[in-house]
């Protein structure tokens, strides 16, 4: 399965995986104290050309249409690593409830890394 799927009177309304990954990775970026998101050198490497990196989150949704999210996040020094995590994770879910209506199961944050600010 590539997303969620629905179907109403006037048809069926898919949402690709892609979809939930780019607003996972909107949602996370908001937060202060988050540097970037996903932590190894590719990533980094896209962030300086400016592209997308909703590539590393992993997306997966189980036969009973929940959503269960990974999502790599590098952090600035100086930041609480639990209370930036923990605060990515309520964004994230309240991003994808917002837009998605998708029932979220789990939102895994793995912390990379920790680099200065920009």
């Amino acid at each position: 399965m590539h997303g969620e799927e629905s179907r109403n009177e006037l048809g069926t309304i898919k949402i690709h995986k892609n979809v939930i990954a780019s607003i996972t990775s909107l949602a996370a970026q908001e937060i202060d104290g988050v540097n970037r998101v996903g932590g190894d050198f590719k990533s980094g490497l896209l962030k300086l050309i400016n592209r997308r990196q909703h590539w590393v989150i992993k997306v997966e949704i189980n036969k009973n249409e929940e959503v269960h999210i990974e999502v790599p996040i590098v952090i600035k020094y100086g930041f609480n690593i639990p209370d930036v995590a923990n605060k990515v994770q309520e964004s994230i879910r309240n991003s994808l409830e917002k837009m998605t209506n998708l029932s979220i199961k789990d939102i895994d944050v793995n912390v990379q890394g920790i680099e200065r600010g920009q």
